[in-house]
């Protein structure tokens, strides 16, 4: 299958969003270069701005073609993280550059090449079928997936579910693949616990130790409880939870003093046999019996599995047909806004190479864009049964 349409066209459009310089939470006018690109095809495309008092606003994109089921849905994000220090790029990070068969620029690995992709299969399918498409196709793109994730995704399927507008299947265009675009499908995610704890002493004198109490001690017997324990060998789908301390501070800038307190922050990544309550309940039960310890924790997404069915083998035939290689079912790697969408419709995730997302000299091969664009157009084609 050929796409429809000039194949330099999502190369463009990537480039069009990369000008922007989209850093979470603002826009700078990559969704309005989106929506300009999709209204001529017949796309309605809804600007929905959401606040929250703790949360800078965020300005999202809600576009549809059709207004019948079934509604497939291509989900994203147009923020970006900051660039760093400009000065170590080998070209400006917002001047998209093609070096070597490279497109160059903040955000073409994760995920301004992908959101282009989606929009023009989209655009190439309702161009050829628009009279014959049995459905719709939708775009969810958020501008808060790389912040705080409150007034983006989460809040526009809120909107949509009060308007009900109604997903029947999603993919989420997160880079998935390690080597090559067609190595990995995400059909899930693991869950995401942060954990800190503070254990509060009696400051004192080190060489009086029995006027004081030192936290320290304590807080290593806690950090070493949780470090040791095993909480699952995996299952088919999903590694074994892994928990990572990732910081132990007491703040002490003298040698002779034992610190009042002392805190630390750990995180897990949790697979399906557990939920964030569960694993809460486990860790506040080691906590209790410390005295003078406080235990806080945010859990920022559950575990969750969209199991091998129709839509992953809809994607896994569409990669094969466009690379030639069988994609590895997954769910590794960190959380996505595809956490969200699980609740509303069956979800999994395809897109470019993450060897360089979030890095500088950020990058997407020239020719992975197009065939990206590919597959999406053959996962839309195969989705609706066009012929």
């Amino acid at each position: 299958m050929s796409g429809i349409g000039d194949t330099d066209e999502p190369v463009q459009l990537s480039k069009q969003l990369i000008r922007c310089p989209s850093v979470t939470p603002v826009d700078e006018g990559a969704l309005d270069a989106l929506s300009e690109y999709l209204k001529p095809f017949g796309f309605q495309c809804q600007r929905l701005a959401f606040s929250d008092a703790a949360t800078p606003d965020v300005d999202n994109l809600y576009a549809r073609f059709g207004d019948t089921a079934p509604n497939f849905c291509f989900a994203g994000h147009t923020d970006v993280v900051p660039p760093g220090n400009a000065a170590d790029w080998a070209s400006d990070p917002f001047a998209p550059t093609v070096r070597d068969g490279r497109l160059y620029g903040r955000g073409a690995a994760d995920m301004k090449c992908a959101v282009a992709a989606f929009a023009v299969a989209a655009a190439r399918v309702v161009k050829a079928k628009a009279q014959t498409l049995p459905g719709s196709i939708s775009l969810l793109i958020t501008g808060d997936e790389e912040g705080p994730a409150v007034n983006g995704t989460l809040k526009v399927l809120d909107w949509m579910r009060k308007n009900d507008e109604v997903m029947d299947a999603c993919l989420v265009g997160e880079p998935t693949n390690p080597d090559q675009l067609g190595d990995m499908i995400k059909i899930g995610r693991r869950g995401s616990l942060g954990g800190r704890i503070t254990v509060s002493g009696t400051q004192g004198h080190v060489a009086y130790p029995q006027l004081a109490d030192n936290p320290v001690p304590q807080l290593l017997a806690f950090l070493k409880t949780i470090d040791d324990h095993v909480f699952d060998e995996g299952t088919a789908h999903f590694p074994p939870t892994n928990l990572e301390i990732t910081t132990i501070d007491v703040g002490n800038e003298t040698t002779n003093l034992i610190p009042a307190t002392a805190t630390a922050r750990f995180n897990i990544r949790f697979n399906d046999i557990h939920t964030g309550d569960s694993l809460a309940a486990h860790l506040q039960g080691i906590a209790s019996k410390i005295a003078g310890a406080e235990l806080q924790i945010s859990v920022s997404g559950e575990a969750f599995l969209t199991p091998p069915g129709p839509l992953s083998r809809l994607v896994s035939d569409a990669v094969i047909q466009e690379t030639g290689r069988t994609p590895v079912l997954s769910t590794t790697g960190g959380t996505s806004d595809a956490r969200f969408i699980k609740d509303h419709c069956p979800v999994v995730e395809f897109g470019l190479i993450n060897e360089t997302a979030h890095k500088v000299d950020e990058n997407a091969l020239v020719s992975d864009i197009e065939a990206l664009t590919q597959i999406y157009e053959r996962i839309l084609i195969s989705y609706f049964e066009i012929v």
